[in-house]
């Protein structure tokens, strides 16, 4: 999502609307957008006039320069979304969108908190699970992970991996089995869902435990897979990995609290690199406060080392920064 004072203007402008036009708006987007606005408006108590005037002089400037009239919405459809998340990733949505697939069942599960989702499906296949958890964002997918025994964790992961997409037919089974969880459309291909990529970005937001356990329980049932997952991984000491312009562009995203947590649990070296792409001023000022800083939960350093590397897959996405993985010639 935006930068904090764009999801402030966004929660200022529903607030001015009134509560039936704010209603409106937000059936019109997802659970993670809800979740921020709704938690950054119960914290605006009090707004200044001009806080507002300002807020609503920009929207209505936006809203004139973006008056626009598309005669061909479908190609309108497939060009944007192509654009913004390119061609795997949108040619996935464009079917669903442009079909009319009915994924309100997938949905509902995307509302839901991890512990329930897990609840659902933990006395399933596990084969099931993860044909049902590839549909899911990947860090929801971690938390409902981690609620499931370590064996049965590590069985659905290996299937996530090795799973290469999904046909029409199984996504008919599942809709029966879930009792609507999902609801099956007649695609004309299967969806490009799960496979090693999906499985590491999952294991990666699931913390170094259970990495190492899900690593161990992979390679001694298929050594060749285990490694792909591992080529396929970014952890949080490989930041270090990045170069310095790189580095700078995932620090300018990341607030100072976040960083002085993720850092307690870094290597020496990833310390060293931080505090040489910032100034001698702000590296000095955040030796102090690491310094300062008392013990803390492995679980909090763990959840802000999650969200940095969050922003550095959005910003590989955005094309901002690249990966290095391996040779030369290689890249994520």
């Amino acid at each position: 999502m935006a930068d904090e004072s764009t999801i402030e203007d966004a929660a200022i402008l529903l607030m001015s609307l009134g509560e039936e036009e704010a209603a409106e708006v937000f059936r019109h987007l997802g659970p993670k957008e809800v979740q921020k606005l709704g938690e950054t408006i119960a914290k605006l108590k009090v707004i200044p006039r001009e806080r507002v005037e300002v807020v609503l002089d920009k929207f209505t400037d936006e809203a004139e320069a973006q008056h626009i009239l598309v005669a061909d919405t479908d190609t309108y459809v497939k060009n944007v979304l192509r654009k913004a998340l390119g061609e795997d990733k949108a040619n996935m949505l464009i079917d669903r969108i442009l079909q009319g697939d009915d994924n309100s069942g997938i949905e509902s599960l995307k509302w839901m908190d991890g512990a329930s989702v897990a609840e659902l499906l933990r006395n399933e296949h596990p084969q099931i699970i993860a044909a049902i958890l590839v549909h899911l964002d990947q860090d929801q997918v971690s938390t409902v992970l981690k609620t499931f025994t370590e064996r049965q964790r590590n069985e659905v992961l290996i299937r996530i991996a090795t799973l290469d997409g999904i046909q029409p037919a199984a996504l008919k089974d599942l809709n029966e089995v879930m009792s609507k969880v999902l609801a099956g459309g007649d695609r004309t291909k299967k969806a490009s869902l799960g496979g090693v990529k999906a499985a590491a970005e999952i294991i990666n937001l699931c913390g170094s435990s259970v990495e190492t356990s899900a690593l161990d329980f992979i390679r001694e049932a298929d050594a060749d897979l285990a490694q792909k997952i591992m080529d396929n991984m970014f952890t949080f000491d490989d930041l270090s990995k990045l170069d310095d312009k790189g580095f700078q562009a995932v620090l300018k995203e990341v607030q100072s609290e976040s960083l002085v947590l993720a850092l307690k649990g870094a290597t020496p070296e990833l310390r060293e690199k931080v505090f040489k792409n910032m100034s001698s001023r702000a590296a000095e000022t955040l030796k102090e406060d690491l310094e300062g800083r008392g013990p803390v939960r492995v679980s909090e350093v763990e959840a802000e080392q999650k969200e940095m590397l969050k922003i550095v897959r959005r910003l590989v996405d955005e094309g901002q920064i690249v990966l290095a993985s391996g040779g030369a010639d290689d890249f994520l």
